[in-house]
């Protein structure tokens, strides 16, 4: 289909499949598609942090690829396991996970079921 036309309306279920993301039709998304990140080699840094956090800890998960619904997802199920807060950040050239707590041995444990490797 050229770029210059607009599909309005097909009864055809596959071209009215839309984006997650931008939720505009898949012959029509903008997005960037991202690799799976199980294709990758990498090995998670698990550590805890205190400073400039007003002395409470917090579980770092870095070296994570930089996928955001992966580490949406991972965050979630990291969340919902250790049964505190936490957030996925995306800076720089790696994904980072922080979990709120000491929960480094829990992590280990869940990454482990998941297929990814850890150190720290």
């Amino acid at each position: 289909m050229p770029k210059d036309t607009r599909l309005v309306y097909s009864t055809d279920p596959a071209l009215n499949v839309k984006c997650d993301k931008c939720k505009e039709l898949r012959s029509e998304c903008t997005c960037v598609a991202q690799d799976n990140p199980r294709t990758y080699k990498f090995v998670a840094n698990i550590r805890m942090e205190k400073s400039g956090r007003n002395g409470k800890t917090v579980s770092v998960i870095a070296e994570l690829p930089k996928n955001e619904l992966f580490l949406k997802n991972l965050t979630t199920l990291l969340k919902k396991k250790c049964g505190s807060g936490g957030t996925y950040l995306m800076d720089g050239k790696e994904g980072v996970i922080e979990i709120q707590g000491d929960k480094r041995d829990l992590i280990r444990q869940l990454l482990a079921k998941e297929g990814i490797k850890t150190k720290g």
